[in-house]
């Protein structure tokens, strides 16, 4: 963890922010284990997956929120799974919760955007996750892409379970617009979900407005264990560095 860059306002006013996109599998597994995780990761903004959608779902968010010493921003069952948490360093402005066109017989999916201001930053963040039908992942990327373009800021940080590794046309169709974190500024591993086929289907995208200063899983977490690694989760989390210039 020592090269990833930690949070920081530099004396322009950037900022150097920790996002960190990760699946939690609707707090199914070992919460104590995903708790240690996020808190090791340090994040400022945490774009999840797969957050509580049924009963007390809410109540769910505030206390993995409160657990891991973020607050609770936007999502949930209100966009079928993606949801947003962010560290008190982060003022946010907006919020907006949004569903994709329904297929029958596949569930429905959604974003959770923000947009928020740290240090001297302001920025959109959109949490996400694709389709397991190859047709209607791929479309879902284009409007993955709209979403991106509707926020109106120039500086965009998109996290998700893509459900498909980078050579597949709906992550190529992302790709090809937005960074890839992990393919611009490699760190850690790559390798994102835990069984097999063992591939990189979870990322942290940006405009290439933000500089990238390391994104991948993170390993040798103080205080984390592989073993909590496999216990919190049926995916690992992709940790990103990334600086984002002054309004």
């Amino acid at each position: 963890m020592e090269d990833l860059p930690g949070s920081a306002t530099e004396p322009g006013g950037s900022a150097v922010i920790r996002v960190l996109s990760y699946n939690i599998r609707s707090l199914r597994d070992d919460r104590a284990a995903l708790v240690r995780v996020i808190r090791a990761c340090a994040p400022d903004l945490v774009l999840i997956q797969e957050a509580p959608r049924f009963f007390r779902w809410r109540k769910a968010a505030v206390r993995l929120a409160e657990a891991t010493g973020l607050v609770y921003v936007t999502g949930g069952a209100t966009a079928t799974g993606p949801m947003i948490l962010a560290g008190l360093r982060a003022h946010v402005e907006r919020t907006e919760d949004s569903l994709m066109p329904p297929t029958p017989g596949l569930h429905r999916r959604g974003f959770a955007t923000a947009v928020l201001r740290i240090g001297g930053a302001r920025l959109a963040a959109v949490s996400t996750h694709l389709s397991l039908s190859p047709a209607e992942r791929f479309l879902q990327a284009g409007l993955v892409l709209d979403t991106v373009a509707s926020t109106g800021e120039p500086h965009v940080v998109l996290g998700g379970d893509f459900n498909e590794p980078p050579d597949r046309p709906g992550f190529a169709r992302i790709a090809a617009t937005l960074q890839d974190g992990h393919a611009v500024k490699p760190w850690g591993g790559d390798v994102t979900n835990t069984r097999p086929p063992f591939q990189r289907i979870d990322a942290v995208f940006s405009t290439p407005s933000i500089e990238v200063l390391g994104c991948g899983v993170p390993l040798g977490l103080p205080g984390v264990s592989d073993a909590d690694l496999h216990a919190a989760t049926d995916h690992l989390p992709v940790l990103a560095a990334l600086r984002v210039p002054a309004s």
